[in-house]
């Protein structure tokens, strides 16, 4: 499971299938170089989105994969 304090790059490490949740949303996040230094709470909110929101979506489907 992931929260708001998670580090983008290492979120997207450790579940690669929750990039498709940020390719939905518009957030080129995966790629970005900041990533590596972004918290998923702070990388959706400055795209003006629902961090909780999506935070939950993406929970939702790690716990569906495992």
């Amino acid at each position: 499971m992931v929260t708001k304090d998670t580090n983008i790059l290492v979120a997207v490490q450790n579940y690669p299938f929750i990039s498709e949740v940020f390719r939905k949303y518009g957030l080129g996040c995966v790629g970005c170089m900041i990533a590596a230094g972004e918290t998923l709470g702070d990388g959706i909110s400055a795209h003006g989105l629902d961090a909780d929101a999506i935070i939950a979506e993406i929970n939702k489907i790690i716990a569906e994969r495992k």
